[in-house]
Protein backbone atom coordinates (compact mmCIF):
# COMPACT_ATOMS: atom_id res chain seq x y z
CA UNK A 1 0.00 0.00 0.00
CA UNK A 2 1.43 3.38 -0.98
CA UNK A 3 1.47 6.36 1.35
CA UNK A 4 0.12 9.79 0.38
CA UNK A 5 3.70 11.02 0.06
CA UNK A 6 4.21 8.45 -2.73
CA UNK A 7 0.72 8.74 -4.25
CA UNK A 8 0.61 12.45 -5.07
CA UNK A 9 2.74 13.81 -7.83
CA UNK A 10 3.49 17.53 -7.22
CA UNK A 11 2.36 18.38 -10.77
CA UNK A 12 -0.87 16.33 -10.69
CA UNK A 13 -3.93 17.93 -9.04
CA UNK A 14 -5.07 16.15 -5.89
CA UNK A 15 -8.50 14.61 -6.69
CA UNK A 16 -11.42 15.85 -4.65
CA UNK A 17 -11.88 12.40 -3.12
CA UNK A 18 -8.42 12.62 -1.53
CA UNK A 19 -8.83 16.15 -0.15
CA UNK A 20 -9.16 15.43 3.55
CA UNK A 21 -8.34 18.77 5.20
CA UNK A 22 -11.11 20.87 6.74
CA UNK A 23 -10.67 24.28 8.39
CA UNK A 24 -9.77 22.68 11.72
CA UNK A 25 -6.99 20.70 10.08
CA UNK A 26 -5.56 23.87 8.50
CA UNK A 27 -5.77 25.69 11.84
CA UNK A 28 -4.01 22.85 13.68
CA UNK A 29 -1.23 22.55 11.11
CA UNK A 30 -0.46 26.26 10.81
CA UNK A 31 -0.83 26.98 14.52
CA UNK A 32 1.65 24.17 15.07
CA UNK A 33 4.04 25.46 12.39
CA UNK A 34 3.76 29.01 13.74
CA UNK A 35 4.96 27.88 17.17
CA UNK A 36 8.62 27.08 17.57
CA UNK A 37 11.92 27.75 19.24
CA UNK A 38 13.14 29.71 16.21
CA UNK A 39 10.12 32.01 16.55
CA UNK A 40 11.01 32.62 20.19
CA UNK A 41 14.60 33.38 19.21
CA UNK A 42 13.46 35.69 16.40
CA UNK A 43 11.33 37.56 18.92
CA UNK A 44 14.42 37.96 21.08
CA UNK A 45 16.17 39.80 18.23
CA UNK A 46 13.65 42.66 18.47
CA UNK A 47 14.78 43.73 21.95
CA UNK A 48 16.42 45.74 23.39
CA UNK A 49 16.86 47.50 20.02
CA UNK A 50 13.12 48.24 20.18
CA UNK A 51 11.26 48.95 23.39
CA UNK A 52 8.80 46.21 24.30
CA UNK A 53 5.69 48.26 23.29
CA UNK A 54 7.27 49.05 19.90
CA UNK A 55 8.34 45.40 19.50
CA UNK A 56 4.78 44.22 20.20
CA UNK A 57 3.39 46.69 17.66
CA UNK A 58 5.90 45.44 15.06
CA UNK A 59 4.92 41.86 15.88
CA UNK A 60 1.20 42.50 15.33
CA UNK A 61 1.67 44.54 12.14
CA UNK A 62 4.28 42.21 10.63
CA UNK A 63 2.24 39.12 11.49
CA UNK A 64 -0.93 40.47 9.85
CA UNK A 65 0.94 41.46 6.70
CA UNK A 66 2.78 38.15 6.41
CA UNK A 67 -0.21 35.96 7.27
CA UNK A 68 -2.50 37.58 4.68
CA UNK A 69 0.07 36.86 1.95
CA UNK A 70 0.64 33.36 3.31
CA UNK A 71 -3.04 32.43 3.46
CA UNK A 72 -3.65 33.86 -0.02
CA UNK A 73 -0.88 31.62 -1.37
CA UNK A 74 -2.64 28.75 0.36
CA UNK A 75 -5.84 29.52 -1.56
CA UNK A 76 -3.92 29.04 -4.81
CA UNK A 77 -3.04 25.49 -3.76
CA UNK A 78 -6.64 24.75 -2.78
CA UNK A 79 -7.89 26.15 -6.11
CA UNK A 80 -5.57 24.06 -8.27
CA UNK A 81 -4.73 21.01 -6.16
CA UNK A 82 -1.09 21.46 -7.20
CA UNK A 83 2.10 21.85 -5.19
CA UNK A 84 3.55 25.29 -4.47
CA UNK A 85 6.17 25.03 -7.22
CA UNK A 86 3.62 23.59 -9.64
CA UNK A 87 1.50 26.69 -9.16
CA UNK A 88 4.42 28.88 -10.28
CA UNK A 89 4.63 27.29 -13.72
CA UNK A 90 1.89 29.37 -15.39
CA UNK A 91 3.60 32.63 -14.32
CA UNK A 92 7.24 31.62 -14.79
CA UNK A 93 7.09 28.75 -17.31
CA UNK A 94 8.02 25.10 -16.95
CA UNK A 95 11.74 25.75 -16.97
CA UNK A 96 11.42 29.14 -15.34
CA UNK A 97 9.76 27.53 -12.31
CA UNK A 98 12.84 25.34 -11.91
CA UNK A 99 14.69 28.39 -10.53
CA UNK A 100 12.50 28.86 -7.43
CA UNK A 101 12.24 25.06 -7.09
CA UNK A 102 16.01 24.79 -6.68
CA UNK A 103 16.16 27.86 -4.40
CA UNK A 104 13.31 26.51 -2.31
CA UNK A 105 14.96 23.12 -1.84
CA UNK A 106 18.18 24.88 -0.84
CA UNK A 107 16.56 27.23 1.68
CA UNK A 108 14.38 24.48 3.16
CA UNK A 109 17.48 22.36 3.73
CA UNK A 110 18.94 25.29 5.63
CA UNK A 111 15.73 25.77 7.60
CA UNK A 112 15.58 22.06 8.42
CA UNK A 113 19.14 22.15 9.73
CA UNK A 114 18.37 25.28 11.78
CA UNK A 115 15.34 23.58 13.33
CA UNK A 116 17.35 20.50 14.29
CA UNK A 117 20.07 22.72 15.80
CA UNK A 118 17.48 24.71 17.76
CA UNK A 119 15.91 21.51 19.12
CA UNK A 120 19.33 20.11 19.99
CA UNK A 121 20.35 23.25 21.88
CA UNK A 122 17.04 23.38 23.75
CA UNK A 123 17.11 19.68 24.67
CA UNK A 124 20.72 19.95 25.79
CA UNK A 125 19.93 23.00 27.92
CA UNK A 126 17.01 21.14 29.49
CA UNK A 127 19.16 18.04 30.14
CA UNK A 128 21.88 20.16 31.76
CA UNK A 129 19.32 21.97 33.89
CA UNK A 130 17.60 18.76 35.04
CA UNK A 131 20.24 16.00 35.01
CA UNK A 132 23.56 17.79 34.61
CA UNK A 133 24.45 15.87 31.40
CA UNK A 134 25.17 17.05 27.86
CA UNK A 135 25.18 15.09 24.59
CA UNK A 136 24.48 17.35 21.59
CA UNK A 137 25.38 14.69 18.99
CA UNK A 138 22.78 12.28 20.35
CA UNK A 139 20.08 14.97 20.33
CA UNK A 140 20.96 15.95 16.75
CA UNK A 141 20.65 12.38 15.49
CA UNK A 142 17.45 11.75 17.47
CA UNK A 143 15.61 14.80 16.15
CA UNK A 144 16.90 14.32 12.61
CA UNK A 145 15.64 10.75 12.45
CA UNK A 146 12.27 11.65 13.99
CA UNK A 147 11.63 14.54 11.58
CA UNK A 148 12.65 12.44 8.59
CA UNK A 149 10.27 9.65 9.58
CA UNK A 150 7.37 12.11 9.81
CA UNK A 151 8.25 13.58 6.40
CA UNK A 152 8.18 10.12 4.82
CA UNK A 153 4.77 9.53 6.45
CA UNK A 154 3.27 12.48 4.54
CA UNK A 155 1.11 15.48 5.50
CA UNK A 156 -2.33 13.89 5.68
CA UNK A 157 -1.24 11.16 8.07
CA UNK A 158 0.81 13.62 10.11
CA UNK A 159 -2.02 16.10 10.63
CA UNK A 160 -4.75 13.55 11.29
CA UNK A 161 -2.80 11.03 13.40
CA UNK A 162 -0.56 13.41 15.32
CA UNK A 163 -1.72 17.03 15.38
CA UNK A 164 -5.49 16.68 15.62
CA UNK A 165 -5.26 13.72 18.00
CA UNK A 166 -2.96 15.18 20.67
CA UNK A 167 -0.18 17.37 19.26
CA UNK A 168 -2.24 20.58 19.25
CA UNK A 169 -3.17 20.14 22.91
CA UNK A 170 0.49 19.72 23.85
CA UNK A 171 1.27 22.97 22.10
CA UNK A 172 -1.54 24.89 23.78
CA UNK A 173 -0.50 23.53 27.18
CA UNK A 174 3.13 24.51 26.64
CA UNK A 175 2.28 27.98 25.37
CA UNK A 176 -0.15 28.60 28.24
CA UNK A 177 2.44 27.47 30.80
CA UNK A 178 5.14 29.75 29.36
CA UNK A 179 2.71 32.67 29.40
CA UNK A 180 1.59 32.04 32.96
CA UNK A 181 5.18 31.72 34.23
CA UNK A 182 6.12 34.95 32.47
CA UNK A 183 3.31 36.83 34.20
CA UNK A 184 3.98 35.15 37.56
CA UNK A 185 7.77 35.53 37.65
CA UNK A 186 8.35 38.90 35.98
CA UNK A 187 7.01 42.43 36.28
CA UNK A 188 5.51 42.99 32.83
CA UNK A 189 4.90 46.66 33.60
CA UNK A 190 8.59 47.20 34.32
CA UNK A 191 9.54 45.45 31.08
CA UNK A 192 7.13 47.64 29.14
CA UNK A 193 8.64 50.76 30.71
CA UNK A 194 12.20 50.03 29.54
CA UNK A 195 13.41 52.23 26.70
CA UNK A 196 14.81 50.69 23.54
CA UNK A 197 18.44 51.25 22.55
CA UNK A 198 17.51 52.32 19.02
CA UNK A 199 19.72 49.73 17.33
CA UNK A 200 16.72 48.49 15.33
CA UNK A 201 14.18 50.66 13.52
CA UNK A 202 10.47 49.90 13.67
CA UNK A 203 10.39 49.13 9.92
CA UNK A 204 13.28 46.69 10.26
CA UNK A 205 11.44 45.03 13.13
CA UNK A 206 8.32 44.61 10.99
CA UNK A 207 10.44 43.12 8.21
CA UNK A 208 12.00 40.64 10.63
CA UNK A 209 8.57 39.54 11.87
CA UNK A 210 7.10 39.31 8.38
CA UNK A 211 10.02 37.14 7.25
CA UNK A 212 8.79 34.26 9.42
CA UNK A 213 5.39 33.70 7.74
CA UNK A 214 6.94 34.54 4.35
CA UNK A 215 9.45 31.74 4.85
CA UNK A 216 6.46 29.36 4.51
CA UNK A 217 5.19 30.93 1.26
CA UNK A 218 7.06 28.49 -1.01
CA UNK A 219 5.43 25.47 0.64
CA UNK A 220 1.96 26.29 2.00
CA UNK A 221 0.27 24.99 -1.17
CA UNK A 222 1.96 21.62 -0.59
CA UNK A 223 -0.57 21.23 2.26
CA UNK A 224 -3.60 23.32 1.26
CA UNK A 225 -3.81 21.30 -1.97
CA UNK A 226 -5.39 18.66 0.29
CA UNK A 227 -8.06 21.15 1.43
CA UNK A 228 -11.77 20.57 0.81
CA UNK A 229 -12.43 24.25 0.01
CA UNK A 230 -10.28 27.36 -0.60
CA UNK A 231 -12.25 29.42 1.94
CA UNK A 232 -11.69 26.92 4.72
CA UNK A 233 -7.98 26.79 3.93
CA UNK A 234 -7.69 30.59 4.01
CA UNK A 235 -9.53 30.98 7.32
CA UNK A 236 -7.88 28.04 9.05
CA UNK A 237 -4.35 28.86 7.90
CA UNK A 238 -4.66 32.59 8.64
CA UNK A 239 -6.19 32.17 12.09
CA UNK A 240 -3.78 29.43 13.17
CA UNK A 241 -0.58 31.09 12.02
CA UNK A 242 -1.55 34.60 13.13
CA UNK A 243 -2.33 33.46 16.67
CA UNK A 244 0.87 31.42 16.94
CA UNK A 245 3.17 34.02 15.39
CA UNK A 246 1.97 36.90 17.57
CA UNK A 247 1.95 34.77 20.71
CA UNK A 248 5.44 33.32 20.35
CA UNK A 249 7.17 36.40 18.95
CA UNK A 250 5.82 38.27 21.97
CA UNK A 251 6.94 35.54 24.40
CA UNK A 252 10.42 35.54 22.85
CA UNK A 253 10.74 39.32 23.19
CA UNK A 254 9.48 39.31 26.79
CA UNK A 255 11.65 36.42 27.98
CA UNK A 256 14.73 37.82 26.24
CA UNK A 257 14.25 41.22 27.87
CA UNK A 258 13.63 39.63 31.27
CA UNK A 259 16.70 37.36 31.01
CA UNK A 260 19.06 40.11 29.90
CA UNK A 261 19.13 39.15 26.20
CA UNK A 262 21.29 36.71 24.30
CA UNK A 263 20.51 33.41 22.66
CA UNK A 264 21.99 31.24 25.41
CA UNK A 265 20.34 33.30 28.14
CA UNK A 266 16.95 32.87 26.49
CA UNK A 267 17.26 29.07 26.32
CA UNK A 268 18.52 28.91 29.90
CA UNK A 269 15.59 31.01 31.10
CA UNK A 270 13.10 28.83 29.23
CA UNK A 271 14.68 25.62 30.54
CA UNK A 272 14.45 26.93 34.09
CA UNK A 273 10.81 27.98 33.73
CA UNK A 274 8.67 25.53 35.68
CA UNK A 275 11.39 22.85 35.55
CA UNK A 276 11.35 23.11 31.74
CA UNK A 277 7.86 21.61 31.38
CA UNK A 278 6.72 24.05 28.69
CA UNK A 279 10.01 23.86 26.84
CA UNK A 280 9.76 20.06 26.81
CA UNK A 281 6.25 20.15 25.34
CA UNK A 282 7.25 22.64 22.64
CA UNK A 283 10.39 20.65 21.93
CA UNK A 284 8.36 17.51 21.26
CA UNK A 285 6.18 19.34 18.76
CA UNK A 286 9.04 21.35 17.21
CA UNK A 287 9.73 18.33 15.04
CA UNK A 288 6.75 19.26 12.87
CA UNK A 289 8.57 22.33 11.54
CA UNK A 290 11.46 20.16 10.45
CA UNK A 291 9.00 17.66 8.98
CA UNK A 292 7.48 20.42 6.82
CA UNK A 293 10.91 21.63 5.66
CA UNK A 294 12.02 18.15 4.65
CA UNK A 295 8.71 17.16 3.02
CA UNK A 296 8.43 20.33 0.94
CA UNK A 297 12.10 20.23 -0.08
CA UNK A 298 11.36 16.75 -1.42
CA UNK A 299 8.17 17.93 -3.18
CA UNK A 300 10.01 20.86 -4.81
CA UNK A 301 12.76 18.56 -6.03
CA UNK A 302 10.18 16.10 -7.37
CA UNK A 303 9.17 18.79 -9.89
CA UNK A 304 12.73 18.66 -11.26
CA UNK A 305 13.58 14.95 -11.18
CA UNK A 306 11.63 11.73 -11.55
CA UNK A 307 11.62 10.47 -8.00
CA UNK A 308 9.03 9.85 -5.31
CA UNK A 309 8.80 12.54 -2.60
CA UNK A 310 9.14 9.91 0.14
CA UNK A 311 12.53 8.75 -1.19
CA UNK A 312 13.71 12.32 -1.64
CA UNK A 313 12.61 13.07 1.93
CA UNK A 314 15.04 10.44 3.19
CA UNK A 315 17.89 12.18 1.35
CA UNK A 316 16.93 15.64 2.59
CA UNK A 317 16.49 14.41 6.14
CA UNK A 318 20.01 12.99 6.08
CA UNK A 319 21.38 16.24 4.60
CA UNK A 320 19.69 18.41 7.25
CA UNK A 321 21.01 16.18 10.02
CA UNK A 322 24.57 16.25 8.68
CA UNK A 323 24.50 20.03 8.37
CA UNK A 324 23.17 20.31 11.91
CA UNK A 325 26.03 18.16 13.20
CA UNK A 326 28.68 20.55 11.89
CA UNK A 327 27.02 24.01 11.65
CA UNK A 328 26.91 26.27 14.73
CA UNK A 329 23.67 28.05 15.62
CA UNK A 330 24.55 31.65 14.75
CA UNK A 331 22.26 34.66 14.51
CA UNK A 332 20.09 34.01 11.48
CA UNK A 333 18.43 37.43 11.19
CA UNK A 334 20.20 38.03 7.85
CA UNK A 335 19.03 34.61 6.63
CA UNK A 336 15.40 35.49 7.38
CA UNK A 337 15.66 38.84 5.60
CA UNK A 338 17.37 37.24 2.58
CA UNK A 339 14.47 34.78 2.25
CA UNK A 340 12.01 37.66 2.36
CA UNK A 341 13.90 39.53 -0.35
CA UNK A 342 13.68 36.56 -2.75
CA UNK A 343 10.33 34.92 -2.09
CA UNK A 344 8.11 37.88 -1.15
CA UNK A 345 8.29 39.46 -4.63
CA UNK A 346 8.01 36.02 -6.25
CA UNK A 347 4.66 35.49 -4.61
CA UNK A 348 3.65 39.02 -5.51
CA UNK A 349 3.93 37.72 -9.09
CA UNK A 350 2.09 34.47 -8.29
CA UNK A 351 -0.82 36.12 -6.48
CA UNK A 352 -1.24 38.73 -9.20
CA UNK A 353 -1.18 36.06 -11.90
CA UNK A 354 -3.66 33.80 -10.12
CA UNK A 355 -6.14 36.29 -8.67
CA UNK A 356 -5.98 39.20 -11.13
CA UNK A 357 -4.81 37.89 -14.51
CA UNK A 358 -6.42 34.44 -14.41
CA UNK A 359 -9.17 35.26 -11.91
CA UNK A 360 -8.58 31.93 -10.16
CA UNK A 361 -9.14 29.92 -13.36
CA UNK A 362 -6.31 27.68 -14.50
CA UNK A 363 -5.87 24.71 -16.83
CA UNK A 364 -4.24 22.48 -14.25
CA UNK A 365 -3.81 19.49 -16.56
CA UNK A 366 -1.70 21.57 -18.94
CA UNK A 367 0.80 22.62 -16.28
CA UNK A 368 2.81 19.40 -16.52
CA UNK A 369 3.28 19.82 -20.28
CA UNK A 370 6.11 21.61 -22.03
CA UNK A 371 5.09 21.82 -25.68
CA UNK A 372 2.04 23.58 -27.14
CA UNK A 373 0.49 24.09 -23.71
CA UNK A 374 2.69 27.15 -23.19
CA UNK A 375 2.48 30.60 -24.70
CA UNK A 376 6.15 31.41 -24.11
CA UNK A 377 9.31 30.15 -25.77
CA UNK A 378 11.37 27.30 -24.40
CA UNK A 379 9.43 26.98 -21.17
CA UNK A 380 10.44 30.43 -19.83
CA UNK A 381 8.09 33.34 -19.17
CA UNK A 382 10.27 36.41 -19.48
CA UNK A 383 7.55 38.67 -18.12
CA UNK A 384 7.21 36.60 -14.94
CA UNK A 385 10.95 36.30 -14.40
CA UNK A 386 11.46 40.01 -15.14
CA UNK A 387 8.74 41.04 -12.66
CA UNK A 388 10.32 38.80 -10.03
CA UNK A 389 13.73 40.40 -10.63
CA UNK A 390 12.20 43.89 -10.36
CA UNK A 391 10.65 42.95 -7.02
CA UNK A 392 13.98 41.65 -5.66
CA UNK A 393 15.72 44.85 -6.84
CA UNK A 394 13.04 46.95 -5.14
CA UNK A 395 13.53 45.04 -1.88
CA UNK A 396 17.29 45.54 -1.92
CA UNK A 397 17.01 49.20 -2.88
CA UNK A 398 14.51 50.05 -0.13
CA UNK A 399 16.40 48.07 2.52
CA UNK A 400 19.62 49.93 1.69
CA UNK A 401 18.33 53.44 0.98
CA UNK A 402 15.44 53.58 3.46
CA UNK A 403 16.04 50.80 6.01
CA UNK A 404 13.60 52.32 8.47
CA UNK A 405 10.72 52.04 6.01
CA UNK A 406 10.55 48.27 5.66
CA UNK A 407 11.12 46.63 2.28
CA UNK A 408 8.65 43.74 2.17
CA UNK A 409 5.47 45.54 1.13
CA UNK A 410 7.21 47.76 -1.48
CA UNK A 411 8.87 44.67 -3.00
CA UNK A 412 5.59 42.76 -3.26
CA UNK A 413 3.85 45.81 -4.75
CA UNK A 414 6.69 46.42 -7.23
CA UNK A 415 6.66 42.82 -8.45
CA UNK A 416 2.85 42.80 -8.76
CA UNK A 417 2.79 46.12 -10.62
CA UNK A 418 5.59 45.04 -12.95
CA UNK A 419 3.80 41.78 -13.78
CA UNK A 420 0.56 43.59 -14.52
CA UNK A 421 2.38 46.10 -16.71
CA UNK A 422 4.15 43.33 -18.64
CA UNK A 423 0.96 41.28 -19.03
CA UNK A 424 -0.71 43.28 -21.77
CA UNK A 425 -3.16 40.51 -22.66
CA UNK A 426 -4.28 37.27 -21.02
CA UNK A 427 -2.40 34.16 -22.19
CA UNK A 428 -4.01 32.29 -25.06
CA UNK A 429 -5.40 28.84 -24.38
CA UNK A 430 -3.56 25.79 -25.55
Amino acid sequence: MTSPADSYDPLTPVPQTRRAFAMGDAFSLWFSLGIGLLVLQAGAFLVPGLSLPHALAAIVLGSILGVVLLAAAGVVGADTGLSAIGNLRPALGVRGAAVPAALNALQLTGWGAFEIIAMREAADALAKQTFGVSNPILWTLLFGVLATALAVMGPVSFVRRFLRAWGLWLLLAGAAWLTWRLLADHDLGALMARAGTGEMSFGAGVDLVVAMPLSWLPLIADYTRFGRSPGAMFRGSAAGYLLANVWFFALGACYALASGGGEGMLLTALAATGCGVALLLILIDETDNTFADIHSAAVSTATLVRARPARLALAYGAACTLIALFAPLARYEGFLLLIGSVFAPLFGVLLTDHFVVRRRRIEADAIALVGGAYWFTGGFSLRGLAAWAIGIAAYQAVSRLEPGLGATLPAVAAAAAAYLALTTSPPRRS
